[in-house]
């Protein structure tokens, strides 16, 4: 008697099942909700504590409190779009977890550029009308810079102001502009080293100014980094209350494909 292939099923459960959109909704709004009220009890706590006749700095405490109000509001809403979910595998918790952190950072990062647009798009308004300004009158982007910290100069004294700044001459282009504004010698030494920062000589600017330069280049990057690590914690948090929120949902099984409580 001949042997009788048989096909293989193909309802074997896979790795990964299918996102239940719903659970990560609920996980989005419980989290966002859980992130706004620490948010609040921070803000209500630090007005409370603040003392204004001592004149105490803010200090590093109010982004310590953002941050942990991240991180909790991460793994509260894996927990719940997992649990909600009904799945029990590891797998599917951290799925949910991830997709749930996911779909908030999208919200936040959505939020922020709607809020960082509008502040950028009036500082380019603002310089578009700076711009046309000169267009129209004929001056300079020189002269507009110099304009902006209150120095006018006639176009002569432009002129040489220019060539000083290219050839990188500060004292000579500090001289300059106090003889002709009769401006105190540290205002001039201000605007000089700003035009040579802006004017893309920033070697020849006075140590002080390109140290404070620098010193903001750092404070920056030393930012970015410190956004970076707490967006990248939240995810492993996230994921692990995805998992924690999957081990105790009810056990889903599994037969021909189709799950079955």
């Amino acid at each position: 008697m001949p042997q009788q292939l048989v096909p293989e099923s193909y309802g074997r459960r896979p790795l990964f099942s299918a996102v239940r959109w719903g659970a990560v909704l609920a996980g989005v709004v419980v989290g966002i909700s859980v992130q706004l009220l620490l948010t609040l009890l921070g803000i209500a706590t630090g007005l409370s504590a603040t003392d204004v006749a001592q004149e105490e700095a803010m200090g590093t405490g109010p982004l310590l409190w953002a941050g942990l109000s991240m991180l909790v509001a991460a793994f509260v809403g894996g927990y719940v779009a997992a649990r909600m979910s009904g799945l029990k595998r590891k797998a599917d918790g951290v799925l949910h977890g991830a997709v749930s952190w996911a779909v908030t950072t999208i919200l936040f990062a959505m939020l922020a550029t709607s809020i960082g647009g509008t502040l950028v798009s009036g500082v380019f308004n603002n310089m578009s009308q700076l711009a046309s300004a000169s267009a129209r009158s004929g001056d300079s982007p020189l002269a507009a810079l110099m304009r902006a910290q209150g120095i006018r100069l006639d176009a002569a004294s432009l002129r040489q102001l220019q060539q000083y700044l290219q050839a990188g001459q500060r004292d000579q282009a500090v001289q300059l502009v106090i003889n002709a504004t009769g401006m105190e010698p540290g205002k001039a030494s201000a605007a000089v080293d700003q035009a040579l920062i802006l004017t893309g000589s920033p070697g020849a600017a006075s140590p002080q100014s390109r140290e404070a330069t620098e010193s903001a280049m750092r404070r920056a990057g030393a930012a970015a980094w410190v956004v970076f690590a707490a967006v990248g914690l939240a995810l492993a948090i996230g994921m692990g209350g995805g998992i924690m929120g999957a081990a105790g949902s009810r056990r889903v099984s599994w037969s021909s494909g189709a799950p079955r409580a």
